[in-house]
């Protein structure tokens, strides 16, 4: 066992007085060691009841034969760091998760891990870790939250933003604000719609590396208790059996990952953690890809905010599994891919049925012909640029308008708000990408105010950041080359026509390729926003967008 290192032989003597310090019995140093890397904290909504299932992990751990021993990794609520310079440190912590969590395990030596995360940041940053480490690793999330009720309907975080934008428009009071404050988030957990947390929680059972439920059981139902304790069990199983996450995690799992996202309707940063999880697993994985999988990939699925149906309503459809099943009636995913269960994908979805085919439709009945998320290119993104297309008006998938340009989120939200941006509007945030925001922030209060203003049918939105899973409408983030390093994104002029068309997965500035040349001439580097600390260091070492935002020492990699 990896543990002996610190238990057995003589040399291992002070380490084991050490152990013992901790109250460990000489029968527990005789069995594999198994750290719980906890994200619990008391500021995160869908944190607030990890302590419960990091409880019931340990028992599956010592039920199968391990000691489990908790450790603790930090996490972001995107929701309250919104809209201001918190959000600055949201992407940035995905790092800070991993590169903490790989100290603790080797430090350690830790025999295999389980890893409890929920939100945004920490279930990637986690993924990351495992496919480093690549020790036995199981994942069990803390669960989504259960949808609020308003005046007899559904709602979510993504209606209480949109209801600030229609406060600003008039068509709210501020009473109509404060029911939505006190009813769209009843219970704890990752917010109720196909937001990010959601959306790589379900990714981390499609991928191989979470048990059947991990992405859809509810924070609150027992049944989460129970999948925590499996999630212990399992690995013991994963140890004994020497599976590790990148016997799991290979090119073919991330193509069925990729798969199940557009089926999904995930959030568009899938495609900021895919690429940066595969990293850690030795993998490139080209997000031009996406949209080849998209081409043959129905979107089955509309849930929020893309459409009226919350996480609760695709657990009780048959979940995750009962997508997968879909998708496979078409050939669409490798089946022989190994998972944590011990047992291929193709025998973990065998007895998978879909129970309502309105909340997954069936492949051959989908909401679209193809994915719900599509990568843009052209000579306003070189690189790429990122849309979730199940989430835009049909009547915005084609668009041309003129650029409304500003140099930072908080300019953009002002003149939203302010009534200044009219139908038919391109609004362009640049200078928020992933070195020159730092940390790429999110952009939910901006694509809230449009749609709160009435505007999400007409008004599109443009940035080197990127947006929260519970935007909607038609909002293209993650445009690389950023304006930072001189993309052409920073060359864009107030006024200019900008030609949008997703069902070609197309984003062009109609301005000549010599304007262009001559504007980047006449371009300079803007000084840093942020010269010390965690940000500068991020600022210095992120890579761009397109690539997942992976960090590299410079000079490492063109």
């Amino acid at each position: 066992m990896k543990s002996d290192n610190v238990k057995k032989g003589m040399q291992q003597a002070p380490h084991r007085s050490l152990f013992h310090a901790l109250g460990f019995t000489k029968e527990e140093m005789e069995k594999p060691l198994v750290g719980i890397v906890s994200s619990y904290n008391e500021i995160v909504p869908g944190h607030m009841n990890i302590d419960k299932i990091v409880n019931a992990v340990k028992l599956g751990v010592a039920e199968a034969g391990g000691v489990p021993v908790m450790f603790p990794a930090i996490a972001v609520c995107d929701g309250i760091a919104m809209g201001h310079v918190g959000m600055k440190y949201s992407l940035v912590t995905r790092d800070l998760i991993c590169d903490s969590t790989e100290a603790m395990a080797i430090a350690h030596q830790f025999d295999a891990l389980v890893m409890v995360p929920n939100c945004d940041k920490n279930v990637p940053g986690l993924l990351m870790a495992a496919a480093r480490l690549n020790i036995p690793t199981v994942f069990v999330s803390g669960g989504p939250m259960l949808a609020g009720h308003v005046e007899g309907r559904k709602r979510s975080l993504s209606s209480m933003f949109e209801a600030v934008g229609s406060y600003a428009a008039g068509k709210m009071t501020e009473d109509d604000v404060d029911e939505y404050v006190n009813k769209v988030c009843p219970t704890c957990g990752s917010c109720s719609g196909m937001y990010t947390a959601n959306s790589m929680n379900c990714l981390t059972e499609a991928i191989g590396m979470g048990l059947r439920g991990n992405g859809t059981i509810p924070a609150v139902y027992s049944d989460r208790i129970a999948l925590a304790k499996h999630a212990g069990m399992a690995v013991m199983e994963m140890l004994k059996k020497d599976i590790k996450p990148r016997d799991i995690m290979t090119p073919a799992a991330f193509k069925n990952a990729l798969t199940v996202d557009m089926a999904l309707g995930c959030s568009t940063n899938t495609m900021l953690h895919l690429p940066a999880i595969a990293h850690e697993a030795g993998i490139d994985l080209n997000m031009e890809m996406a949209n080849e999988i998209s081409d043959k990939t129905p979107n089955l699925c509309h849930l929020a905010p893309a459409g009226p149906t919350y996480m609760e309503d695709l657990n009780e459809a048959g979940g995750i599994y009962a997508v997968m099943k879909e998708l496979s009636k078409k050939g669409l995913l490798d089946l022989d891919c190994m998972t944590v269960t011990g047992k291929t994908v193709g025998e973990n979805i065998e007895n998978a049925v879909n129970l309502n085919p309105e909340v997954i439709r069936p492949i051959d009945n989908p909401y679209m012909p193809n994915g719900g998320i599509a990568v843009l290119k052209g000579n306003l993104a070189p690189d790429t640029g990122i849309v979730k297309r199940s989430a835009v008006a049909p009547e915005m998938l084609k668009h041309s308008g003129p650029a409304r340009v500003f140099d930072c989120e908080e300019d953009a939200i002002s003149a939203i708000k302010g009534g200044k941006i009219n139908a038919g509007d391109v609004v362009v945030i640049r200078y928020e990408g992933p070195k020159g925001g730092p940390g790429m922030r999110e952009m939910l209060n901006p694509t809230s105010a449009i749609i709160g203003m009435g505007l999400g049918s007409t008004v599109a939105l443009i940035t080197d950041g990127r947006f929260s899973g519970a935007s909607r409408g038609a909002a293209i983030g993650h445009v690389s080359p950023e304006a930072a390093v001189g993309g052409p994104i920073a060359l864009v002029h107030e006024g200019d026509m900008i030609d949008i068309d997703i069902n070609s997965n197309s984003l062009n500035l109609r301005v000549s390729d010599e304007e262009l040349a001559k504007r980047k001439a006449e371009w300079k580097p803007r000084k840093p926003k942020i010269t010390t600390g965690y940000l500068a260091r991020y600022a210095a070492m992120v890579t761009s967008g397109n690539r997942g935002a992976i960090l590299e020492v410079p000079g490492e990699k063109e």
